[in-house]
């Protein structure tokens, strides 16, 4: 008499597993972890630089550019890879092909445009 939930016992099983591993693991740390509360070890640190003044500061919108310049070609990695493995095998066809070159060709204009608005170059001659 099979009642097709084994497969979801299964899984509850190893949620709970994982559940009470988590919970093992947060209480040994907070039983093993050292503790030792001060002045110094309760003020902010940030990359090395001592909290002065305000919170606010401004960054130049470079830097966005350069976020997601690095997102889209990371993002173009993450596709180009296993397509490139895939590729050899006779069945995929031309259409892949096409499609990848449709998809580089996006990626393409994109970088055009930012290098025609000149958003790549580090000159404040803007």
């Amino acid at each position: 008499m099979h009642t097709g939930l084994g497969g979801y016992l299964v899984l509850g099983g190893v949620t709970v597993a994982a559940l009470l591993l988590f919970a093992a693991a947060m209480v040994a740390r907070r039983l093993l972890a050292p503790r030792a509360p001060g002045l110094t070890k309760q003020s902010t640190y940030e990359s090395g630089v001592d909290p002065v003044g305000g919170g606010w500061a401004q960054t130049h919108v470079r830097y966005l550019a350069y976020a997601f310049l690095y997102v889209v070609f990371a993002v173009d990695a993450a596709y180009l890879f296993p397509w490139a493995l895939v590729l050899r095998d006779q069945r995929v066809g031309v259409a892949s092909l096409v499609e990848m070159g449709i998809f580089i060709s996006v990626i393409l204009v994109g970088l055009l445009h930012f290098a025609r608005r000149r958003a790549l170059s580090w000159d404040d001659d803007d």
